[in-house]
């Protein structure tokens, strides 16, 4: 069986308006796909940065796959949050990319977005925080509707990955 290695870590996020930022992860893939060992979801560590500039979070990503055909190319999706001064929590978007399909080290940097709502979601938006949300999470990483939506972007989330990919050949899969 072919079998696909992703180690690395979420390094993290920056251009975003405010920082005291943690992230939500996850993995999606198709049926053709199986995780062998690793965790397929997680979360980081607040960090509230003294600079403002960047907030750091070096959390661990170590999965294990194997698949049967290529067809649901596993993808990593992420949903970025702020807490504030009083603990609570607004979300400041979503995004997601796929998995290097190259073996080595990769730094990829994940373009986060965010709903608009109406004028009315904007003017509450800005005078009681929080904003729109997505009903269906699965529209993050699935192109069915996501193309419909009203979107802006919030920020970026940096990563570090090594892709280690074994017997792709041997089942007629080229990786170069």
């Amino acid at each position: 069986m072919a079998e696909l290695h992703v180690i690395g870590q979420l390094v993290g996020g920056y251009d975003f308006h405010s920082c005291d930022l943690f992230c939500k992860w996850g993995l999606a893939h198709g049926s053709n796909w199986n995780v062998i060992e690793g965790k397929s979801e997680g979360q980081t560590q607040v960090d509230h940065p003294k600079d403002g500039t960047f907030a750091k979070w070096s959390h661990p990503i170590d999965l294990h796959l194997s698949c049967q055909g290529l067809q649901g190319w596993p993808k990593l999706h992420f949903q970025v949050w702020h807490e504030d001064i009083f603990g609570r929590n607004e979300l400041y978007g979503y995004g997601f990319i796929h998995v290097p399909t190259v073996p080595g080290n990769h730094e990829v940097d994940c373009v986060i977005w965010k709903p608009v709502g109406s004028f009315m979601d904007q003017v509450t938006s800005f005078f009681m925080g929080g904003g729109p949300e997505l009903s269906q999470e699965s529209l993050v990483h699935s192109s069915e509707d996501r193309l419909r939506l009203r979107t802006e972007s919030s920020g970026r989330v940096r990563l570090k990955l090594g892709i280690i990919i074994r017997n792709f050949e041997k089942f007629g899969v080229e990786t170069s």
